[in-house]
């Protein structure tokens, strides 16, 4: 497969690698990325209910991973490392946490968490939590004072604010309340899917209004009934481009390395995952498909330059406006 070139910095905002942080055998698959010319990954360190703990020994251990093998690949900090990744023909790497539960109640561990590399956080996974409220249970809960306190740290230190798995009044107080774009690193609009996890036109609107980017999922249950086909994504990116501009889409394909993992965890906790909404088995589009999402957006009539936005211009965008230590700053 031909990979992608003549679109700038391409950038999958959301890639999910297991969480066994003496376990690096499914991490050469990276190397699959990168040749399909993509450069950069943000690997998810933790979710849900896991600790501070866990979420720093797995960003630890993927840094390690990294640091060895300095010819293939380099820990982004900022945004100016991103772009040197892709001219060195590298991949950069950084990391996200979903869901403040793994700040366990103090705020300094967003700038432990900032300093090893975690560039985004959402609020809550699915369900609520000190900071605000998830998509998945029928409540009122917005964001918190404890979520309030969170955003502005957030802000101080560089590391983006996500709406991604939050409830729909949490993402859109965080919206307001943060001084940078908040992102919604991997979801999909609801308009064309209705899904708890997708989100509404309102919520889009409100994201790029703040100059926020939507990352849009490739996880087939998000997608449509399963729905995991290079047209159907295609129809999603399309669908936001054409509600609020070409300027604030982005990929984030939320690729489950290892399926195995993700059908045990889906069905181990119904609470989390409930049956109705999460198939064990659920279809996935993989990273190395990007070469052909990109031709696809192009014959759909996009141009060069919205494609290039699309696949990873709008998120360096952001890195720049929001990291701290990056250009500009």
């Amino acid at each position: 497969m031909a990979a992608v070139t003549d679109v700038g910095v391409v950038w999958d905002n959301h890639s999910c690698m297991p969480l066994r942080p003496d376990d690096e055998g499914f991490l050469p698959q990276l190397e699959r990325v990168r040749a399909a010319g993509v450069n950069a990954v943000t690997l998810n360190i933790a979710y849900g209910a896991q600790s501070a703990f866990a979420a720093a020994r797995m960003a630890k251990a993927f840094g390690r991973w990294v640091a060895a093998r300095p010819e293939g690949y380099l820990l982004a900090k900022s945004a100016s490392d991103v772009e040197t990744a892709k001219a060195s023909g590298r991949l950069a790497i950084c990391f996200d946490i979903e869901g403040m539960d793994a700040l366990e109640g103090d705020i300094a561990n967003i700038e432990r968490f900032y300093d090893l590399g975690v560039r985004w956080m959402l609020v809550a996974y699915n369900r609520p939590n000190l900071a605000g409220g998830g998509c998945l249970v029928e409540d009122e809960r917005g964001l918190t004072p404890f979520g309030r306190r969170a955003v502005a740290e957030m802000n101080r230190v560089g590391m983006a604010c996500c709406g991604t798995h939050c409830s729909y009044r949490t993402a859109r107080e965080m919206i307001d309340a943060s001084a940078d774009p908040v992102i919604f690193s991997h979801s999909n609009p609801r308009a064309l899917w209705d899904h708890p996890r997708n989100i509404p036109d309102d919520l889009i609107r409100a994201c790029a209004a703040r100059g926020g980017v939507i990352g849009i999922n490739g996880f087939g249950p998000f997608l449509g009934p399963n729905g995991a086909s290079i047209e159907t994504y295609a129809r999603h990116i399309e669908y936001v481009a054409d509600l609020v501009g070409d300027e604030f889409v982005g990929i984030g394909l939320d690729y489950v390395f290892d399926r195995q993992e993700l059908d045990a965890a889906i069905a181990a906790d119904p609470l989390t995952f409930p049956p109705e909404h999460y198939a064990s088995g659920a279809r996935m589009l993989e990273p190395w498909c990007l070469p052909d999402i990109a031709r696809v957006l192009l014959h759909r009539g996009f141009s060069q330059g919205s494609v290039s936005k699309m696949l990873g211009g709008n998120h360096l965008r952001v890195a720049r406006q929001v990291w701290k230590g990056s250009d500009g700053d």
